[in-house]
């Protein structure tokens, strides 16, 4: 088999299928395996403990894929709009751009999973792995090896052109295929993304501290976002895009999001009273195949219930009180602190009538510094 004609083959079959851009890496071991083992040591992946499960197969893969040889790297866009965000109707200006459609998860894991079909054809036997954000490769990494751009300072992947709002797939082969040139880093001296980050998340350049950033807050966080740092959540209800949006390179950036990645009518057409107001069922129907169902109902309805208060929304923060008898305790004890946020003799009746009843010891610490927020 000619290699590179494999490879040009498989490109043009790649962008057929939906994949755009196409690179080849070769896989061995991670030039950034010390950066990553101090990241973890350090606590910058809060409570994600699966990278550390992962991290002694993510800094060489073929520790368990030792038949690995090279990775069919893609990146498709998903940029749906541009612009002030808060132009946008419904839910979508308190929701990152790549949240917006279906779950990029099903749709490249689809694609991918065809493009591998058009391996098994052209070279049968081959043994291959396909990954979408999941699992343990570094797929940034690979992405940049592949020449589908550089490691920004806000640690995206930034496309050669410069665009970093791209989502990213691989297939680990067994093939020794002819790799792409890697991208040269353009970030130069600009610090737009760590200057811009609301929470300091960014703390140096190449470096996200999870216990501060948003996306992590709103997403993979499972149990109460911390008192402190509910504020600095403004009105990001899943994910953020502050980092982005700001930088440079993403300025002309022209929207090229396909009909899965656009806004669904279930963003469109929501309120955030209605989003707080969500039974499980309601949940489960309306987000079913969206990147909504990572964070869950609880997460979803606590990150609505602080962008309420966060915004002074009259009809959601009526909506919060409803929340004290939610199931969820979480869910219990974000909307208790909305009481105390919207204060008065009706956040205070509220809470009065909560605590008369509420057993889990956390809640009844959240409703208490409601009270006192209430009395100072």
């Amino acid at each position: 088999m000619n290699s590179s004609e494999f490879v040009r083959r498989l490109k043009e079959r790649a962008a057929d299928l939906g994949l755009p851009q196409v690179g080849i890496a070769p896989i061995g071991p991670s030039d950034h395996a010390d950066f990553l083992r101090r990241w973890l040591a350090a606590g910058h992946a809060a409570t994600m403990s699966w990278m550390h499960r992962t991290a002694h197969d993510s800094v060489d893969l073929r520790r368990r894929f030792a038949w690995a040889r090279s990775a069919v790297v893609v990146a498709v866009p998903y940029l749906s709009y541009r612009g002030d965000r808060h132009a946008q109707q419904g839910l979508l200006p308190h929701v990152a751009r790549y949240a917006v459609g279906r779950d990029y998860h099903a749709v490249l894991g689809e694609r991918l999973e065809r493009l591998n079909g058009v391996i098994q054809e052209e070279a049968p036997g081959t043994q291959t792995r396909i990954y979408v954000d999941t699992g343990p490769v570094l797929e940034r990494e690979l992405a940049a090896r592949a020449g589908l751009g550089w490691f920004g300072k806000n640690t995206n992947l930034i496309g050669p052109r410069g665009d970093s709002w791209t989502l990213l797939g691989q297939i680990l082969t067994s093939l020794d295929l002819p790799q792409d040139s890697p991208a040269a880093d353009r970030c130069g001296t600009c610090t737009a993304c760590l200057d811009a980050c609301p929470t300091g998340a960014i703390p140096e350049p190449y470096l996200v501290d999870s216990n501060r950033c948003i996306s992590y807050l709103t997403i993979e966080l499972r149990g109460n976002v911390p008192r402190e740092q509910r504020a600095a959540i403004d009105d990001w209800i899943l994910g953020c895009d502050i980092c982005q949006e700001v930088c440079p390179w993403n300025r002309k950036v022209v929207p090229d999001a396909e009909a899965a990645f656009r806004p669904g009518r279930h963003l469109e057409q929501q309120e955030l009273a209605g989003l707080i107001g969500m039974s499980e069922s309601d949940f489960r129907q309306r987000f079913e195949d969206t990147p909504f169902e990572r964070p869950r109902r609880r997460g979803v309805v606590r990150n609505a219930l602080i962008v309420a208060a966060n915004t002074g929304s009259d009809a959601a923060a009526s909506a919060a009180a409803e929340r004290l008898d939610d199931p969820d305790p979480v869910i219990r004890g974000t909307a208790a602190w909305v009481q105390g946020r919207v204060g008065g003799a009706t956040g205070r009746a509220a809470l009065e009538r909560a605590r008369a009843t509420e057993m889990d010891p956390v809640v009844q610490v959240e409703i208490e510094a409601a009270l006192d927020d209430i009395a100072s």
